[in-house]
């Protein structure tokens, strides 16, 4: 598997089995998707110049420690895929 889709089978995962929603995501206009995004890209580091640790929500949902470098790179890449996607539905409205 790419990729590619290894992104778009996390984010088809996070809308069909977590629930997160294009709906769901519109509330999120901190920019929280990106943080968590950001999170996830310094996890799989190998190399870090530091740590994220403002994770944008409820630390249960901190979920960083369980992942490796390549799932950590898939949950970033959905993260900014629904990002992307909620920038547009805002731009559209």
């Amino acid at each position: 598997m790419t990729g590619i889709e290894r992104i778009v089978a996390e984010r088809n995962r996070q809308i069909n089995r977590e629930g997160w929603t294009a709906e769901h995501d519109e509330q999120h206009r901190d920019e929280e998707l990106l943080i968590a995004a950001v999170c996830y890209v310094y996890n799989a580091m190998k190399t870090c110049f530091g740590t994220v640790e403002e994770w944008p929500w409820d630390s249960a949902w901190d979920k960083r420690n369980q992942h490796d470098d390549i799932r950590s790179l898939e949950i970033a890449g959905a993260l900014i895929a629904a990002e992307i996607d909620r920038r547009l539905a805002e731009k559209e409205s």
